[in-house]
């Protein structure tokens, strides 16, 4: 089975940031990176144009982040144009970031609640979360859910941990019904 795309150029540049122990350096020019294609639409339909000249999407790449970012991610980024993949270049530098997450033990959590939470209530999550996990920081990501009538919903990963008053209600009408 034929790697994809993502994983042979995230993989690549993954193993190169180890070898040159720049493992930050490219980890921060990256998310910039994503950012950058994030808040620039325009950018990312001129590179995948299929009418436009190969050689002038190189020069463009160049021109932009010369200087911005480090030579081997604009090689990156060349390579990329030149085997016709400029449509996959988010997926692998997302790819990218989640390995260093993984090489780092970053976690990621997503948390919802009915309300606001204080910032002194999010350190305590947060807190929580590394007493109880193997990972040694975490990026936490906020978010009100109105339709949570109290407690939370936390997913790290493919884990969810659901203490949600709307998820216990459901469970205590699925067993009354059973009885």
């Amino acid at each position: 089975m034929a790697k994809q795309v993502e994983t042979v150029y995230g993989d690549a540049l993954f193993e190169l940031a180890i070898e040159e122990n720049r493992v930050d350096v490219f980890y921060d020019e990256v998310r910039f990176l994503i950012q950058v294609l994030d808040e620039n639409r325009d950018f990312m339909a001129m590179m995948t144009h299929p009418q436009i000249p190969q050689d002038e999407k190189l020069q463009t790449v160049d021109t932009i982040f010369k200087g911005k970012i480090s030579d081997e991610i604009i090689g990156l980024m060349r390579m990329i144009v030149e085997k016709g993949h400029f449509s996959e270049i988010k997926s692998v530098l997302s790819y990218f970031v989640d390995r260093v997450k993984e090489y780092k033990n970053i976690g990621v959590a997503h948390v919802s609640t009915p309300m606001e939470l204080t910032e002194d209530q999010k350190d305590r999550i947060e807190k929580r979360l590394l007493e109880t996990t193997d990972y040694k920081s975490f990026e936490m990501d906020y978010k009100v859910d109105e339709e949570l009538i109290g407690g939370m919903v936390i997913r790290i990963g493919d884990r969810v941990v659901d203490s949600s008053i709307r998820t216990k209600l459901y469970n205590l009408s699925r067993e009354l019904s059973r009885a």
